[in-house]
């Protein structure tokens, strides 16, 4: 089994976003309704968002109301009680209840223990255990999208802290609201980014406006 894409359903969790953000007035609109099209589009059943303190509702927001199309589930990974509270806070400010069951709580090896089959994962890198994060990350039958916001902040991609072997097919970056790093993480043999070369790493450094790149061994 794959991923596939449906654009019928993008459309819709795209548009949807765009009218729940623009109503709420929120910041940060480009990236949600971003993941709000691919998780619509992809027809996620598990979405999982880790989320960033301070990071507001605006993800959050997108992702529920591509969920809703496609009956999936959205859970907010948080590493404990506190930022759970604020998560929660945040989003009632936007207008979107949460329920218990949509906020797992606990450290990043435990808490993505127990969310087996992701099918699209959000990751804000400015996340102290962010790499942890993405290495604990356990695909779904299909594979998995992976969407790091604020990838601007990582010097070397994220790619590379993926758990030994994960099967990451396809990376994109793209250069909005601190930088963007999305990866397609496939199923069953096949090829690898870096198999059997060392492959070249793009990074922006958007605070000093600067353009770096790295050799992955």
């Amino acid at each position: 089994m794959k991923l596939v894409w449906c654009p019928e359903t993008a459309v819709k969790a795209y548009v949807d976003a765009v009218k729940a953000l623009a109503e709420r007035g929120l910041e940060e609109r480009s990236v949600a309704e971003l993941v709000s099209a691919m998780a619509g589009g992809w027809k996620a059943q598990l979405v999982v968002e880790a989320w960033a303190r301070d990071a507001g509702a605006a993800t959050g927001v997108g992702l529920r109301a591509a969920v809703e199309h496609v009956r999936g589930r959205h859970v907010c990974v948080v590493p404990d009680e506190q930022w759970a509270a604020e998560y929660v806070g945040a989003m009632r400010r936007a207008g979107s209840s949460v329920e218990a069951e949509s906020v797992a709580v606990g450290e990043a090896e435990g808490a993505m223990r127990e969310l087996e089959g992701v099918d699209l994962m959000v990751v804000d890198c400015r996340r102290r255990d962010a790499k942890t994060v993405l290495r604990e990350a356990r695909p779904g039958a299909r594979g998995m999208v992976v969407v790091c916001k604020w990838a601007g902040n990582q010097r070397g991609g994220a790619a590379g802290v993926f758990r030994a072997g994960t099967r990451v097919v396809r990376a994109t970056y793209l250069p909005i609201e601190g930088g963007v790093e999305v990866f397609h993480v496939g199923v069953g043999k096949g090829p690898s980014l870096g198999d059997g070369r060392a492959p070249w790493i793009r990074h922006v450094d958007h605070y000093r406006n600067e353009e770096h790149v790295f050799r992955r061994w």
